[in-house]
């Protein structure tokens, strides 16, 4: 008869059999085998070959909006957060002080004309006064010789004589003088006409310059981007280089990765990128490429680097700005970012051939505006008018 309790017989019966629980550990011992050496050739084969950072943020141009001329803020054009296109007017100045200054410089462009005019007609009025002086030294000597003839025969007497070689001297004389004169009136507008004389070279100079006051008066946006960090309000004295508001191109926005030095191992420029960004959760994936590897470490370039020679020296692992730019504008258009976002990169490092440096200089400017080009465009056609109709449509040429 058995002395084991019901109770005792079904807990044994409960417990698995040790065969079982052993097929179980080696069944796991087996899958982390696997698993290991799964991972072990999918880190040689791929996984070596990235490398991330979420220290990365999004950065851009800031163009700061400053006037040119001073003056008052009477019209603010647009606000924080407004769509702006390049030539636009962002804010206008009072135009009256400017106003005055251009009208002083078409007054002055103008009398200057009339002056330098004159100054050709002097010419030739000194060239006639010498033509003159020349017919009265021919007519005197004419008349000395004459006399000198009739002097030798006794026709006439010496004084006589005298007379008329003295005024001889005396016609020849005024001829010098007149000469003399002739050419100091000459130097004042040789080999030039009205318009390309240097007193009126010198008065357009100065209409250009009221002109462009004028015109700076209206102060527009270099770029298309959107407003931010409008500071200036209505009724402000500004002065030249005073920030007013600022203009952000998010169109052209870019990458700053910063990674450990040990990153930068196998890192070339021209990689390919994958970037997500926190704002969106990672649901989009934007591409890049890594456009430069940074110069130097951050602690390099901060306002006061690290002094490493002095005190308790400690190891800290450095970081270098990696810039990288977007490959396909259309992401950014369907989901744009704002400067100082945070970003994750994940950099393919399988395309070696890139170098660590940029092997050429820049043939093309990195960013350029033509808003400027045709503000004195007009100018010249103002100083045009002016000339024409201060030289009554005379020409005058070299005399």
């Amino acid at each position: 008869m058995s002395s084991q309790t019901p109770l005792a017989a079904d807990n044994t019966a409960a417990q698995p059999p040790k065969n079982r629980r052993g097929f179980l550990l080696r069944a796991l011992v087996v899958v982390l085998v696997l698993a290991g050496i799964g991972w072990g050739l999918w880190y040689f084969l791929d996984g070596r070959w990235y490398e991330e950072t979420d220290d990365a943020y999004v950065n851009g141009n800031v163009v700061q909006i400053t006037p040119q001329v001073p003056g008052s803020v009477i019209t603010i054009g647009a606000d924080d957060g407004d769509l702006v296109h390049a030539g636009d007017v962002l804010v206008k100045l009072d135009p009256a002080d400017a106003d005055v200054a251009l009208q002083q410089a078409k007054a002055n462009l103008a009398s200057t004309v009339r002056k330098v005019r004159g100054l050709y007609s002097t010419v030739n009025g000194a060239q006639a006064d010498v033509a003159a002086r020349k017919i009265a030294v021919d007519k005197a000597l004419a008349d000395y010789n004459r006399r000198r003839d009739l002097a030798k025969s006794g026709a006439i007497s010496a004084e006589e004589l005298s007379h008329a070689q003295d005024a001889l001297t005396t016609a020849q004389s005024s001829l010098t003088a007149a000469q003399q004169q002739f050419q100091t009136n000459k130097v004042l507008v040789d080999d030039t006409v009205v318009s390309s004389h240097p007193d009126v070279q010198t008065a357009a100079a100065k209409l250009r310059a009221a002109y462009l006051d004028d015109v700076r008066t209206s102060i527009i946006a270099p770029v298309d981007g959107y407003v931010a960090k409008r500071s200036v309000q209505l009724g402000q004295r500004v002065a030249p280089g005073a920030p007013l508001m600022a203009v952000v191109p998010l169109h052209e926005v870019w990458i700053d990765a910063n990674f450990k030095e040990t990153q930068l191992t196998q890192m070339r420029i021209g990689q390919p990128v994958e970037i997500r960004a926190d704002v969106y959760g990672g649901a989009v994936t934007y591409k890049g490429k890594v456009q430069s590897l940074g110069v130097g470490t951050g602690s390099a370039f901060s306002l006061l680097p690290a002094q490493n020679a002095t005190g308790n020296w400690i190891k800290i692992v450095q970081r270098v700005p990696v810039r990288v730019f977007f490959t396909d504008p259309k992401q950014l258009e369907e989901h744009p970012l704002r400067i100082g976002l945070s970003t994750k990169v994940d950099v393919s490092l399988h395309d070696q051939s890139g170098s660590l440096l940029a092997k050429q200089a820049p043939t093309q400017p990195a960013f350029n505006t033509d808003v400027y080009q045709q503000q004195l465009a007009k100018a010249d056609g103002v100083i045009a008018e002016i000339i024409h109709a201060n030289t009554a449509g005379e020409s005058h040429d070299k005399p």
